[in-house]
């Protein structure tokens, strides 16, 4: 049998599979590179920028070829917090009471379309507008461009007047009304920037 050739599509490939199957890595189908290939290439595209930069671009050509500007002008922060798994360590984990989770949150901010513009991952235990700061200096510094956030509760009270005053960011928090129980879908009220 011949030696089995490494290429950077096979490589990119194995990648996306990793990224749509969200398999552990020693359960790397055979039809890849082996993984340990696969992950130095992995580890080395985040480390220096390249996964970042294929994301960004991507990103600005789904928002082009939907008649948005690739600069973003709003955006939506919310954050969910997740089980952590035994490889995570005791440092990394936190315990959110309101969630009953042991675990990590993963900080987000979407544009209207529902693109990644930013992610910040803490322990659960750290709350949202603790979190929301830190996520929305780096939404100011990858997105300059975004004036708006929409936000639920959980971001509501200083990070608001902070938002406004260091950042020139307008954060709208969006209230659930009052007879609603449960997760529901609401109009935005949008605030003219």
């Amino acid at each position: 049998m011949a030696a089995r050739r490494n290429t950077s599509a096979e490589i990119v490939n194995a990648v996306l599979y990793l990224d749509r199957a969200g398999c552990a890595w020693r359960l790397w189908p055979k039809c890849f590179p082996p993984w340990e290939t696969v992950y130095w290439h992995w580890a080395r595209w985040k480390t220096n920028g390249t996964a970042d930069r294929v994301h960004d671009a991507l990103r600005d050509r789904l928002r082009d070829a939907s008649g948005r500007d690739p600069m973003a002008s709003a955006g939506v922060i919310d954050s969910q917090s997740l089980r952590g798994a035994d490889t995570v360590g005791a440092a990394q984990r936190g315990y959110d009471a309101g969630k009953r989770t042991n675990g990590t949150k993963r900080h987000i901010v979407v544009d209207t379309l529902g693109l990644l513009l930013v992610v910040l991952v803490t322990a659960a235990s750290v709350q949202d507008r603790d979190g929301g700061r830190r996520l929305l200096e780096r939404l100011r510094f990858a997105m300059p461009s975004v004036a708006l956030v929409w936000a639920d509760g959980g971001y509501a009270g200083r990070l608001v007047r902070w938002a406004k005053d260091r950042l020139r960011l307008v954060l709208q928090v969006v209230r659930k009304p009052a007879d609603q129980q449960g997760f529901g879908v609401f109009p935005i009220l949008l605030t003219p920037i």
